[in-house]
């Protein structure tokens, strides 16, 4: 992670004036910037707040005012992707162990990062199950889908919902129908499959056959 780390974007100290800061958001698309007070991290500023920036005024008056978050430089991808989400920020300080910035992460480079593991470029199918909390397991869905034949390049969980759990696997193409048959059988609802589930279809034909019997 740490060779994504930007050190060209500026850090401001709490005696700077926010005219510096307001020239910082004007010319960006940045969310935040880092504030530090004697070279010790203190917060954020959001660019969300400019209306409320007087350009003479120090930064020191906002100081009550700081957005909390940022990250160590140990942080893994997916620590760094859950403060981007919680705090609904593009720009992400970096700290080192004396609580120093010693730059940002860009969600940009971040979400490009997620984008490029095999769950997204490896062929295969995307399927999403459902079921009770209580009752699925990964261990579970990877016997369903391996015991198959099939291989299970990802998992995890996208939603959590009335006490039931929305798992999106990403899997090999051999033998589709045969897994979502299994995970029916294992009581999964299937949500969704970019694959054609011939399970379904027999269901339409059979539904389609026993309407042209009724209306002969």
């Amino acid at each position: 992670m740490q060779e994504y780390i930007i050190g060209t974007i500026p850090v401001f100290d709490v005696t700077d004036s926010l005219k510096e800061v307001i020239h910082f958001f004007t010319h960006s698309t940045y969310s935040h910037v880092a504030i530090t007070e004697q070279g010790q991290f203190m917060g954020l500023l959001g660019e969300a707040d400019l209306e409320s920036f007087q350009e003479t005024s120090p930064i020191e008056e906002f100081r009550y005012q700081l957005d909390k978050f940022s990250v160590t430089q140990e942080a893994t991808w997916l620590d760094v992707l859950e403060v981007f989400t919680r705090n609904e920020s593009n720009i992400l300080p970096v700290l080192d162990s004396r609580n120093q910035v010693i730059g940002y992460y860009d969600l940009n480079d971040i979400v490009q990062l997620f984008t490029d593991m095999p769950f997204f470029t490896e062929l295969g199918s995307i399927l999403i199950v459902e079921k009770h909390l209580k009752d699925y397991s990964f261990s579970e869905i990877a016997q369903i889908v391996e015991g198959n034949n099939t291989r299970l390049l990802g998992a995890f969980i996208t939603k959590i919902e009335n006490e039931t759990a929305q798992i999106t696997l990403k899997i090999g193409d051999a033998n589709i129908n045969e897994v979502l048959q299994t995970f029916r059988r294992y009581h999964y609802t299937i949500i969704s499959g970019s694959t054609e589930d011939k399970f379904l279809e027999e269901l339409r034909q059979r539904s389609d056959y026993l309407d042209k019997y009724l209306n002969v």
